[in-house]
């Protein structure tokens, strides 16, 4: 049981308040998610989230076999940060922070993900498989959030 690290850094030129409008609302997740993941929300959401709030979504990782996933926002200081967790899904762990840190001339995004593999060995053994699609889901966000806000 390992507890491994996702760090990503993005400038984000725009004032915090419209970022933090975008990324606060749940619906708009499913843009910045790859098409292969088919990622559907499930449950009735409001347009900004808060804390406490429950999320299920469902996704098909591997081979279309789908996958429910749910998640809590456990914490939110708006226009500042948020943290999503698991509470059941495809890992053992997850905890999902997202900063929000205005600069001079832009906003530093900031994701920082602490996540364990379910399945003891087998789950360090499918980490490799796993790491490479997670790499991919967030290159993809990187590049969707650079052209909703950088090159437009």
């Amino acid at each position: 049981m390992k507890l491994r690290k996702i760090y990503r850094e993005q400038k984000i030129f725009s004032e915090v308040e419209k970022v933090w409008q975008f990324f606060s609302s749940p619906k708009n997740l499913s843009t910045i998610t790859p098409h292969w993941l088919d990622f559907r929300v499930i449950t009735d959401i409001p347009e900004r989230m808060y804390a406490g709030m429950i999320i299920e979504y469902r996704i098909r990782p591997v081979l279309g076999i789908p996958i429910k996933w749910i998640t809590e926002i456990t914490h939110v200081r708006d226009f500042e940060f948020f943290v999503d967790e698991q509470r059941f899904g495809p890992y053992k762990f997850w905890h999902h922070k997202h900063l929000f840190l205005p600069k001079e001339s832009y906003v530093l995004m900031v994701d920082d993900v602490d996540y364990i593999m379910p399945y003891g060995f087998l789950g360090d053994i499918l980490h490799f498989y796993v790491s490479v699609k997670l790499k991919e889901i967030f290159d993809f966000r990187y590049k969707r959030v650079e052209e909703i806000f950088n090159l437009s």
